[in-house]
Formats: C-alpha cells, structure tokens, sequence
C-alpha cells in the first residue's frame, strides 16, 4: 500500500522536528509493508513570506488530496506585525475548518521514569496518569460571531460563544467511542451553572451517559476540572469538553508530564484526512540549535499511522521505541538531566528512538 503524506513544517523548530518524524517514518515503512510519499507545502509565516497569506490554497489542495497530514508549528516574531487576519496562526483555524476537523485528541501521559520532573508532590503522580482530552475543534467562541462596537463605557470588544446539537453530538460520539477502547471512565467538562452553551453541552452528554451505562460517566465544572488535575490526575480517564475549555485544559495536562516537547495531538473528521501535530509551539528562540525536543512530533507521527492509515501495529512499535528510549535516560535539554550525561540534540534524539525500533 502506498499513502500520501502532506508534510507542513511551517516555522520556527517546525521543519526540525517534522525532519525528524519523516525520518523515524521512513524505518518504519521499510520494516511494515506499505510505503510514504511525501509532499511538503507551506503554512504559516513561510507561507506570508512565500505567497502572501498564512494558508495558501495550494496547502488546502494538497492536504485534502492526501491521506493524513503532520504539520510542525506556526508564527514567530517577525511576522507579529500582520494584521489579524493575515497571522501565522489563522492557518491552523483556516486547514482545520478547510478539512472538517472537528475531533482533537491530545494524550497526556507520564512516563514512569520522568516521575521527579513532574510539578507535582510525588506521593501525587505515584501511579501515574495517562489522560485522553477529546477537544471540540471548529464551534465555540473561537469560530463565533466577533466583533467591536460602541456600549454603555465606550468602544468594546465581543467574542460570542454557540454550539449547535449536531457539533456537541458528533464529539461526545468520538469521546464515548474514546473511552469504550480505554478504561470505560469519561468526564465531560463545562461551566454549565453559568453559560447556556454549556447547559446545552451537558443535556447531551446526560443523554449519551444513560445510553451507555457500561461507561462511567461524570459532568464537571471547568474551574473544578483544572483545580482537579492539579490535586490528582489520575482520576481522569477521557475528558471531553469545548474547544476553549479543550485548550486550557490540555495546556496544564501537559505541564504535569514534565515537557510540553512530549505531547502530540490529532484532529479528526469524518472522512477527510487527518492532522497530526505536536501541542507546542513554534520556539523560534531555539530554532536551529538543535534543542528541540523531537518526541512530540514523533508520537504524532505514531498518531498518524494509528487514526489515519490504521496501521496500528506500526503505531505501537514507533510508541514502544519511545518508552524505551525514555527508560534508557535519554534525555533532551527541556527534560531534567543525569548529570553524567549530556543531553541529546534533536538529531541524536532521533536516532536513539531509531535505535529501539531496529
């Protein structure tokens, strides 16, 4: 089998870390019997700088007609002077909403030997956490009516939030489908004592908690939720929550990891191709020297070949390197290390985690 991959390196540590996915991806192709083509097309600032505009219509095309996409990250300094519309960060919205991406789902999961870099007391992390958010991705505040106008105390600005039936309904499907493949547990995650989308959110998650007894199923206030993963983590399985309340939340998931270079996420539709990308940023401070943390992009690489070419055997051997490098005391720059040892460039990263799938 042969698939087509989109590759959007975008800018910053971007084109690094997708170079160092690609090249984790093309073991694995030699090792299971199918074959990437690859196609890189811009996104972004390098988009700006290329075309004029952060998501040219060539990315758009080329993305659709492809069968999963892994993008790097977006923006940086010289570019903070674009009008609004025009920023590096429009891209993600725009190739989003371009490939009906309504689906993000971003794993947070402490490595047993990453314990002690975790913010958290110990007696706190003992057992672990592995948490699943499932993200609402194109309604929300994000995507509603904006604007500014004239109030009582002078100029204004409004951000409005609206969910619809069918937008709540098809996420709560992803993340019951989520739980059901894991432990069965799923907390769903709204202001619901304040917003009236959120009273909306939670009449439907109340209806998917009585169709599906077999899952354990408990509603949350937001402030609650970040409160509670901080104070134990590990009594979430799979969140499911809006597309704001979705990127806090996984914001401070992934600091209890001990790394934001860890983390990866996908975004999924129903039928069109998938995104993969690490939850970082750009980290144009360090693009260049080496210093980035490759693992995230990696995992969402493993992401790629589980949710988008169903490769899931391929999936887990690229997962399993990782936890053995890990395990190793491997370590980049942004991870604690043992003082014996140097930490790992982005290269040499790349080629230990090789190393555990040879």
């Amino acid at each position: 089998m042969n698939y087509k991959i989109a590759l959007l390196k975008g800018d910053g540590i971007g084109p690094e870390i997708v170079d160092s996915a690609v090249k984790v991806l093309k073991v694995i192709e030699q090792k299971f019997d199918f074959s990437l083509d690859f196609t890189e097309y811009p996104i972004g600032g390098c988009a700006i700088d290329r075309c004029g505009i952060p998501l040219p219509e060539e990315t758009v095309t080329g993305c659709q007609n492809s069968d999963a996409v892994l993008l790097g990250a977006v923006g940086g300094p010289q570019w903070d002077t674009q009008p609004s519309k025009n920023r590096p960060e429009k891209a993600l919205l725009g190739i989003r909403a371009a490939l009906g991406l309504y689906v993000n789902l971003r794993p947070a999961k402490l490595y047993p030997p990453l314990i002690d870099e975790c913010p958290l007391k110990r007696e706190k992390v003992e057992n672990g956490f592995d948490i699943l958010i499932v993200r609402e991705l194109t309604g929300g505040i994000y995507f509603g009516e904006r604007g500014t106008r004239e109030g009582k105390y002078g100029r204004e600005a409004y951000d409005t939030e609206c969910y619809s039936v069918m937008e709540i309904d098809r996420i709560m499907k992803a993340a019951f489908d989520c739980a059901r493949l894991r432990n069965k547990k799923i907390t769903s995650v709204d202001k619901a004592n304040v917003l009236e989308s959120s009273v909306l959110w939670r009449q439907i998650f109340n209806e998917y908690a009585a169709q599906n007894p077999d899952i354990e199923c408990v509603s949350m206030f937001v402030d609650n939720a970040a409160m509670q993963l901080v104070r134990d983590p590990s009594q979430f399985d799979v969140i499911v929550t809006s597309n704001m309340f979705g990127d806090i939340l996984s914001d401070e998931a992934s600091q209890l990891t001990g790394s934001i270079g860890l983390l990866p996420s996908a975004s999924l539709g129903k039928a069109n191709p998938g995104l993969f990308e690490p939850i970082h940023g750009s980290a144009p401070d360090i693009a260049g020297t080496g210093k980035a943390n490759p693992i995230a992009t990696v995992l969402s690489a493993a992401m790629l070949l589980r949710y988008a070419l169903h490769q899931e055997e391929a999936a887990k051997v690229i997962e399993s390197a990782v936890n053995h490098t890990i395990e190793q005391g491997w370590r980049t720059c942004d991870m604690s290390v043992n003082p014996s040892s140097a930490p790992l460039n982005t290269a040499e990263m790349t080629d230990a985690i090789i190393k555990n799938i040879l």
